[in-house]
């Protein structure tokens, strides 16, 4: 066992989706008391439900302070908000109660973070309809992190396995990514991408830039963003001595990445990095949030609503978010 095992907070997430269970899961799991000390942010009976969705049989241990917490083999170690009637949650609907009770932990857990209680977090899946009806005015963890924080444009970068993606816009049309790689923009990003990896302890990291266009653009063929844009942001970062590449094709960027060419890939787009990354482990691609005064990691999929209260959720996205939250706190944090 790791002596030096970092907190790691973890809202539950939406009660009506399978937050709770792949959070019950989790902590089963062996390996995750192992790599951390996991301080869940939720509420007593949803989790209670979820172990018997699960056919679980964890002892919870409620704490207020997470150094009262026994971080132990099958021993969930929680700080409970009581903000949820069992008997009038519908779960795997979507209901404003939800939502508005998913947001308290995660602003609870950012607050544990913030006060240097916890060294990270890992988040689980939250609801934008239960949010929207719960009267929580953010649409997504980004924008709220961003906002609790106070920081600015936070960093997404995706990994699966050993494959690093970063993105150069995030929730926007195909339409408006397109109009903003520009060079100022894809400049400042080489840098922040750069920084991260530095922090992340990647040592002597080289990024790729992929390309937005078919080929490229075929020097201009098939789109000029390639030349007008890309190539002097690329060309002004190496003389800056920064190791950057590109733009590379974007139908082949991910595959050299993943072989050990490359230690990150900067997408474009949203899709570009999120396809590529889900074709490789769909359940293993992780979503980290630099930028923020503490890392945060997340499961990429959604609440589930459909097989919600089934006990069928898979939890290795949860345990991988853990797990990478584990390894990367301690660089983050020095």
């Amino acid at each position: 066992m790791n002596m030096n095992r970092p907190y790691i907070g973890i809202p539950m997430g939406d009660p009506a989706g399978i937050g709770p269970e792949i959070v019950v899961k989790s902590i089963a799991d062996e390996n995750t008391n192992e790599i951390s000390k996991p301080v869940v942010i939720g509420d007593r009976a949803t989790l209670e439900q979820a172990m018997r969705f699960c056919d679980l049989d964890l002892e919870i241990n409620i704490i207020e302070n997470v150094e009262e917490g026994n971080y132990k083999k099958n021993v969930l170690n929680l700080i409970d908000l009581k903000n949820v009637d069992i008997d009038q949650l519908k779960v795997g609907k979507v209901q404003g109660e939800s939502g508005k009770a998913a947001f308290e932990y995660i602003k609870k857990s950012v607050e544990l973070a913030m006060d240097k209680k916890v060294e990270a977090i890992a988040t689980t899946p939250i609801n934008k309809e239960s949010l929207k009806e719960g009267g929580v005015k953010y649409i997504g963890h980004t924008e709220m992190l961003e906002d609790l924080t106070d920081s600015h444009d936070p960093l997404t970068m995706f990994q699966v396995h050993n494959l690093r993606v970063f993105f150069l816009s995030r929730h926007v049309s195909l339409k408006e990514a397109c109009d903003m790689v520009t060079e100022e923009r894809l400049y400042d990003y080489i840098k922040r991408c750069m920084d991260t990896l530095n922090i992340l302890g990647v040592e002597s990291p080289k990024l790729a830039v992929a390309g937005l266009n078919p080929h490229s653009g075929e020097n201009g063929l098939f789109g000029d963003a390639e030349v007008k844009e890309m190539a002097p942001a690329i060309k002004k970062s190496q003389e800056e001595g920064i190791d950057v590449v590109g733009p590379v094709p974007a139908d082949s960027v991910f595959h050299f990445a993943l072989k050990g060419s490359y230690d990150a890939v900067l997408s474009l787009y949203h899709d570009q990095g999120h396809i590529a990354t889900k074709m490789v482990d769909f359940e293993r691609t992780i979503s980290i949030t630099n930028n923020l005064p503490f890392l945060r990691t997340s499961v990429d999929h959604g609440t589930a609503l459909d097989i919600a209260g089934s006990g069928k959720a898979s939890a290795v996205s949860m345990i991988e978010a853990i797990r990478l939250a584990a390894e990367y706190a301690p660089k983050y944090n020095r």
